[in-house]
């Protein structure tokens, strides 16, 4: 009997989860693994893709090429670049030959325009960062923390109980105590279960979420229509004529009108812009989807919790509607799974119930540890 009952001592040890080596507040993830894609796309993008811009604006030296008169000298057709450049100015004439003017300014501000473009893709992840992430780290250390005591309580619950067990004199009356225990919640753990309901009655955090994504896809719709309106007006223009005679200049005779320049970096801005637009557009629906997934529960991590005792959020029907901070932390918590030691276990544990042929022997983790140690042995049936 001794020997039984060291190898039902050791069997319940090794069932305690150790403590944690290192603090986990530098492990949490403060972003769901969605988010922070679509941070790096949707930030390093346009970041990428101005960068080459700028490169190839160093190394090929002028963006502009215009064709000067052949009587004009080496710093002469170096002002007319110049000029047209510092300008950008089209000079043409309508059906019924009307003098109009149209402005490309608008070229010579895209690359800036890219880097206004990833500062308002980033502003969403600061709004995060400073309204919502502070009090949901502490949230989660909190709740994680309360799991794996919450588990670790019912194990040495198992473990005294199986010492009164042993030293009981009367079993029967041992194994009544015991129903009258769970029969009265004795055994639940009303600070964890009473957080997370509350939780369900505030909306701090899922406001901030919905507001974040909302803001992603207003700036990513504001952006694929400024892109729009580029190619509709002036990405199909890669030729133009420039005028020069302005100033002191307005006046001399041997200088023509117009000036036929062209934009050296026209295409590299045209396949900048349609990667940029391109990839936004795909990114529309992804981010719909992570403000939509708050429509419904994820029941999976809470389910397997049941198995501590009295811990029945979903079988009482304690989950209402799922627009609330409950499910933004059900969310995260789920990102954070590696720092819940306990869910392994109770997830173990949960496949065993269902694989068990009298299920109703194991309702919960207490359940599963008492049959683990041998005390369904002297059960009166």
């Amino acid at each position: 009997m001794s020997l039984s009952h060291t190898a039902a001592e050791y069997m319940l040890s090794d069932a305690l989860l150790p403590d944690p080596g290192g603090s986990r507040a530098k492990g949490l993830r403060l972003e769901l693994p969605s988010d922070r894609l679509l941070k790096f796309i949707t930030v390093g993008l346009p970041l990428l893709l101005v960068s080459l811009a700028f490169a190839r604006e160093f190394s090929a030296g002028s963006q502009i090429s215009c064709f000067s008169p052949t009587n004009f000298t080496g710093k002469q057709a170096a002002y007319v670049d110049a000029a047209c450049w510092d300008s950008l100015v089209h000079h043409g004439f309508d059906a019924e030959g009307h003098a109009i003017t149209k402005s490309l300014w608008a070229l010579k501000v895209f690359p800036y325009s890219l880097l206004v473009v990833a500062v308002l893709m980033y502003m969403p992840c600061l709004l995060w960062r400073y309204a919502a992430a502070p009090a949901l780290h502490s949230d989660l250390l909190f709740i994680i923390d309360e799991l794996d005591k919450s588990y670790n309580r019912s194990v040495r619950l198992v473990q005294h109980m199986r010492r009164v067990q042993q030293t009981s004199a009367d079993p029967e009356q041992f194994w009544e105590d015991y129903e009258r225990a769970r029969r009265e919640r004795y055994f639940e753990f009303p600070l964890l279960e009473r957080y997370l309901t509350c939780k369900q009655h505030t909306h701090s955090l899922v406001f901030i979420y919905i507001l974040r994504n909302v803001l992603l896809l207003l700036f990513l719709a504001i952006t694929c229509l400024y892109l729009l309106f580029l190619h509709l007006n002036i990405f199909f223009q890669d030729e133009f004529s420039c005028s020069i005679k302005t100033g002191l200049l307005q006046a001399e005779p041997h200088i023509p009108s117009l000036i036929p320049c062209r934009l050296v970096f026209f295409s590299i801005f045209q396949l900048i812009s349609l990667s940029v637009g391109g990839v936004y557009m795909l990114l529309i629906p992804v981010v719909t989807y992570s403000a939509l997934q708050l429509c419904q529960w994820d029941k999976g991590l809470l389910s397997v919790y049941e198995m501590l005792p009295a811990f029945d959020l979903l079988s009482r029907k304690m989950l209402t509607c799922p627009v609330n901070d409950l499910n933004v932390i059900l969310l995260f918590l789920r990102a954070n799974i590696s720092q819940l030691t306990s869910f392994s276990r109770l997830n173990a544990v949960s496949a065993l119930k269902e694989a068990t042929a009298n299920k109703q022997d194991i309702d919960t983790i207490i359940d599963f540890m008492t049959l683990l140690a041998g005390l369904e042995a002297t059960k009166p049936k």
